[in-house]
């Protein structure tokens, strides 16, 4: 669940763990429209035989598949500032595919603000660090650096 906040507390949220998100079940029917969209038919990412003899036993979410579903996660971790008229993605400084994601496994998103740049009066850069965990797993799908860039009013 999101936090609101006043953006005069802006920077004492640096540190902040966000609550997790909820549990997504990736489908194989997700994983093909990713595929269709991005035109990344790779054997491991679909209903395909091959996919059963490679190291990951079957088939798996496309790492930007399971990099995208940040923004849904992001609507439930995010913190909000009173005020704002508009969030955008900045970039990422660091991303790494840690373990595949199964079709069929359930993901979410954990998040932490490592940051908080006020680039001009009213627009902040808000850093996160962000791992996305596989139910059951030990090890997260992804790990990333995660920059936003809002703007309030």
């Amino acid at each position: 669940m999101s936090v609101v906040i006043p953006k005069t507390r802006l920077h004492d949220y640096v540190g902040y763990r966000c609550e997790p998100s909820p549990w997504h079940r990736v489908t194989l029917e997700q994983v093909i429209a990713f595929a269709d969209v991005t035109l990344d038919h790779h054997c491991i990412d679909g209903a395909n035989v091959r996919a059963a003899r490679t190291h990951a036993g079957g088939s798996i979410a496309q790492g930007f598949l399971t990099l995208s579903m940040l923004a849904h996660f992001a609507e439930s971790f995010s913190v909000i500032v009173e005020g704002l008229t508009m969030a955008m993605n900045y970039g990422f400084d660091r991303i790494r595919f840690l373990a595949p994601v199964p079709v069929g496994a359930e993901i979410r998103a954990k998040a932490c603000i490592q940051g908080v740049t006020e680039k001009r009066p009213g627009q902040y850069l808000i850093e996160y660090d962000v791992d996305i965990e596989i139910r059951g797993e030990q090890r997260p799908a992804m790990r990333a650096r995660w920059i936003a860039m809002i703007f309030v009013g």
